[in-house]
């Protein structure tokens, strides 16, 4: 707060007051104040010029700083600290405060105490019934000076006793400095495009037509004397020129002047006619005359009286239809500013806001003060609109498909709207979260899906190894428990064979051929023997590949081949096929057949 060393009510205050908005200005500002209307300020501001002071509102003006410095010591005592009355100004804002404490925290403002405040001041509590007019000032006051609080109290004084003081405390309204601070943008607007009217006219008395001349007739059984003719001519003249039309104060006043001076002429006229009843017997001339003037006097009597009626509707109609056009381009304007928003419809009652009122010009002030109120109010609207559009730009950039209410929930309190656009978002990523989770938890169950398979496959692989392994160890056990068997029977033959001539038993190791033409004379049953004994006994050692070597490698035999010659293999090594010793000669003696067939072919 910047404070200004002035005096209040000096010419340098006065002066400073115009370049300010006012503290003591912001009830009319509002349209709260019981002492000035808002119409009056904007003119009072535009010319510079204030109304007059007459002699019984300054005793009124100087009575009241009286109480206040005289009450100035109470307030001391209930704060616990010094007052001084200062100037101070915040910006555009200005205040002038009974008294300042010196930390700037506590506000002091005096009043003299009325009938409406001894009855609201009931406790120090009660500063939230106090008039309106009074919390706005108090809450500019606290605005300008950053105070914490306002005491409120409220003296009367019999010289420098005390006769009556209570107070209260007034705390900050945040939603009330909102609208104090609306309503002076508004102001300042209407300050700009203000135009003077044109200078007020005394309050309209109403006039009546024309005087007329005093009706006198006399008649002694016919008419005497009279002005009758002078009369008719001057009544049915001021009559017919009755003004209808009907548009200003002055206009009202008028015809509510001349449906009272028709009653009034009607009223003589039928006094008349009694009065001449009363001379002589009627006379036809005379009451046609009469009742000429009666009907004509009535008949616009009763028609004015409708149409006063009629046009005051239709003036207040007028006047509030224009209040509503004026308020509809101030919305068009500002739905323009904040499009493609449109602000909330601002409700007014123009008709409830000059109920009661009887003259046109207190109609027109009531219906201006209600227009900016609306204008104030849709000001408001459309900079809540503002910035929850540049929330809602700041934080939904791409999300705006979670908004197709943008529209409707925009008009929302910002915070509130704040809150609405985090727990959208909020839910919208959580649900996105989820998604992704859920897609996330498909993935890893089709992961471990995929992983079982495999591992499914692998087992049943390993399994079918492990069979297939099981096979060959039992093949390979079939194998060596056949080679054991055929071990076993060797050692039989073997001995059998010891049994047998030594002679034979000597040339086992030799070729079976030769073994039986060394001894020609050997008995057929013992060369059976001899040749099973050595079958028998001749390890299987020889593969193919040792076979083909024992012929020089001029030709090739295979195991197909061998097997169509009827030897078989007599064991294997791994893939290899295994044969025993005799059977070269088996073989040589199979060939040596075989070729003798192939040249007795030939």
């Amino acid at each position: 707060m910047i404070v200004h060393d002035l005096v209040q009510g000096s010419p340098e205050w006065l002066a400073y007051r115009a370049q300010h908005l006012n503290a003591s200005d912001a009830p009319a500002m509002m349209g709260c104040s019981p002492y000035k209307t808002r119409s009056e300020l904007l003119r009072e501001l535009h010319t510079g010029m204030a109304a007059d002071v007459d002699a019984n509102t300054q005793r009124l003006f100087d009575a009241g700083h009286r109480f206040e410095a005289l009450a100035r010591p109470l307030a001391e005592a209930i704060i616990g600290q010094s007052l001084y009355p200062v100037v101070g100004s915040a910006g555009r804002l200005s205040a002038s405060f009974d008294g300042l404490t010196l930390a700037d925290d506590i506000v002091f403002e005096h009043k003299t105490a009325s009938a409406e405040l001894r009855a609201v001041m009931t406790g120090e509590d009660c500063g939230p019934a106090l008039p309106l007019h009074y919390r706005v000032q108090m809450e500019q006051q606290l605005m300008v000076s950053g105070a914490d609080r306002a005491l409120f109290m409220a003296t009367l004084w019999d010289g420098d006793t005390c006769t009556f003081s209570r107070h209260c405390w007034y705390e900050p309204d945040a939603e009330l400095r909102a609208s104090i601070l609306r309503g002076w943008d508004q102001f300042a607007a209407d300050l700009a495009a203000y135009k003077l009217p044109a200078a007020a006219e005394p309050a309209p008395t109403g006039r009546a037509p024309d005087t007329l001349p005093a009706l006198h007739i006399e008649v002694t059984g016919q008419v005497t004397a009279s002005n009758l003719l002078e009369f008719k001519a001057t009544a049915l003249s001021a009559i017919r020129a009755v003004n209808r039309d009907l548009q200003t104060d002055a206009d009202f006043a008028n015809a509510d002047k001349a449906v009272k001076w028709c009653a009034d002429v009607e009223a003589r006229l039928k006094a008349a006619k009694e009065h001449a009843l009363s001379q002589t017997a009627s006379i036809d001339a005379l009451f046609r005359t009469l009742e000429d003037i009666g009907a004509e006097s009535k008949a616009v009597r009763l028609d004015l009286a409708k149409l006063i009626d009629r046009r005051k509707i239709e003036r207040k109609e007028e006047a509030i239809a224009a209040a509503r056009r004026a308020l509809d381009l101030h919305i068009a304007a500002v739905n323009a500013d904040v499009a493609p928003m449109r602000i909330q419809p601002v409700p007014v009652d123009f008709a409830g806001a000059i109920k009661g009122l009887r003259s046109f010009a207190s109609m027109d002030d009531a219906l201006s003060t209600a227009l900016a109120a609306a204008k104030i109010e849709a000001d408001a609207r459309a900079r809540i609109i503002r910035t929850n559009v540049t929330l809602f730009e700041a934080k939904a950039d791409g999300l705006g498909f979670l908004f197709v209410d943008l529209g409707h929930v925009i008009h929302k309190a910002p915070d509130d709207f704040a809150a609405l656009v985090d727990s959208r978002i909020a839910a919208h990523r959580a649900a996105e979260a989820a998604k992704e989770a859920k897609r996330k938890a498909d993935e890893a169950a089709k992961e471990a899906k995929r992983k079982a398979d495999e591992a499914a496959r692998i087992a049943a692989a390993e399994q079918r190894a492990r069979e297939q392994e099981a096979a060959r160890i039992a093949e390979q056990q079939r194998r060596e428990e056949e080679d054991e068997r055929r071990i076993q029977a060797a050692h039989a033959d073997e001995a059998r064979r010891q049994a047998a001539p030594q002679s034979l038993v000597q040339d086992e190791c030799r070729p079976l051929s030769v073994a039986l033409a060394s001894k020609p004379d050997a008995p057929a049953h013992a060369r059976d023997a001899v040749a099973a004994i050595v079958a028998a006994n001749d390890p299987a050692t020889l593969n193919l590949t040792a076979i083909n070597a024992r012929f020089g490698g001029r030709i090739k035999l295979d195991a197909a081949g061998l097997a169509m010659m009827g030897i078989e293999h007599s064991a294997t090594d791994k893939a290899a096929m295994l044969y025993r010793e005799s059977d070269i000669g088996r073989i040589c003696r199979a060939l040596v057949v075989l070729a003798a067939e192939v040249c007795n072919q030939q």
